[in-house]
């Protein structure tokens, strides 16, 4: 289980604050591989406004990930909720 979360500037470019993201990224509704991309793995989860997000990233180690992107859930990912 990831514990330590690193931020690319790029994740902040959605203007979603970092406690969003965070709460997001700690309480998703799925996660998994991004396809055809390497080391890179997309989670749906909700904001503490109740906004679903998209959040994008690459595991650092086996307790870190770094978080390169963060925006309001694109209807092109909704499927995913229910895989």
């Amino acid at each position: 289980m990831f514990e330590e979360i690193e931020f690319n500037k790029s994740a902040f470019r959605h203007n979603i604050s970092e406690e969003d993201i965070r709460w997001a990224f700690f309480h998703y509704r799925y996660d998994g591989p991004i396809e055809n991309m390497e080391n890179k793995y997309i989670r749906l989860g909700f904001d503490r406004s109740g906004n679903l997000l998209e959040i994008m990233y690459n595991e650092i180690d086996e307790h870190t990930v770094n978080i390169f992107h963060a925006m309001r859930c694109q209807k092109v990912y909704y499927p995913l909720l229910n895989a």
